[in-house]
């Protein structure tokens, strides 16, 4: 018997990011390449830096990528983005989960994009800015163990960092037993 890692295991055998990939927490992504195909059911393309497989939007958050940066995918190349897994998202009348946008770089403040909620049904989806990224310095210099939670459900490439910033801030500054008394 082996100890392995079961995470490798859990990945759906799917061609693209799929929600059950954001149980764990919201992750940022940079896009990579934007390929549109009118003739497709899915007919955007996301390919993600930090991810094997594309994001294919669905047409409410292509509706809120096209109204916060413009209609122009070949533009998006560099630009980041904050998915979650929304699992009240609705097929055929079944929650079955979705992919959601919570933040975008590239836009100066909140946004309200409007979209389609049910048939003939408009609304809004928010959308916050995103701020740059952390760095390995900000985790280091970070001292507030909730801050750096969030950057580990945002940032799974700072992990190994975060986990060892935050064993650095549990251990005692000064040892529990004075260096005179010990060994007496």
């Amino acid at each position: 018997m082996t100890t392995a890692d079961i995470s490798d295991t859990l990945a759906p055998k799917s061609n693209q990011l799929d929600a059950v990939d954001l149980a764990d927490g919201p992750r940022i992504f940079t896009i990579a390449e934007c390929v549109t195909r009118s003739s497709e059911e899915q007919p955007t393309t996301i390919k993600l830096a930090e991810f094997p497989r594309p994001w294919k939007p669905g047409k409410n958050m292509r509706r809120v990528l096209a109204f916060c940066w413009g209609g122009k995918g070949s533009l998006y190349a560099g630009r980041r983005v904050l998915l979650y897994c929304d699992t009240n998202v609705l097929y055929a009348g079944e929650k079955v989960g979705g992919i959601r946008i919570r933040a975008l770089s590239h836009i100066d403040g909140p946004m309200d994009a409007p979209i389609i909620k049910t048939r003939g049904q408009g609304g809004t989806w928010h959308v916050e800015p995103l701020t740059d990224a952390p760095t390995a310095e900000t985790v280091a210099a970070c001292t507030s163990t909730e801050e750096l939670r969030a950057m580990w459900q945002a940032h799974p490439n700072l992990r190994p960092a975060i986990n060892a910033r935050v064993a650095q801030l549990s251990e005692p500054s000064e040892p529990l037993i004075p260096a005179a008394t010990r060994g007496a």
